[in-house]
């Protein structure tokens, strides 16, 4: 009886301990104040759980490659990102930077991605202009 006790509890753990550790918070990890950055798509990576797109800002005369952190892939392909933000696009992100000051964005609050040439909005979260809170 113990034994089984045991593989159940076992069990348990195993199986919590997954979910657990599935998703991370980012408090502490960005600073506060929202920046724009505006750059040319190198690569968008539709994943989970972060989709990713990767571009390259020009700043000082050199090319400094930055990565910008979004949601889940679902929604972006249901919104035809493959065909829009491919590569050779220009994108204006205004989001969260690393507080390390590495060149990488958090674009799933208070964010929103425009295409520049167009003006079309491909994010635009709900908090988007609001406070940090």
């Amino acid at each position: 009886m113990k034994t089984i006790s045991c593989l159940v509890a076992s069990a348990v753990v195993l199986a919590l301990s997954g979910s657990a550790s599935a998703h991370h918070g980012d408090a502490g990890r960005y600073i506060e104040e929202i920046v724009e950055v505006t750059g040319i798509v190198v690569e968008t990576q539709l994943i989970n759980p972060h989709s990713i797109v990767v571009f390259d800002v020009m700043n000082d005369g050199t090319i400094v490659r930055w990565q910008a952190e979004l949601g889940g892939a679902q929604a972006f392909i249901r919104m035809g990102w493959a065909a829009k933000v491919k590569p050779g696009t220009r994108i204006t992100l205004e989001g969260r930077r690393l507080k390390s000051g590495a060149p990488y964005m958090n674009m799933t609050e208070r964010a929103r991605l425009v295409l520049t040439d167009t003006g079309e909005e491909m994010i635009r979260n709900d908090n988007y202009g609001q406070p940090p809170g």
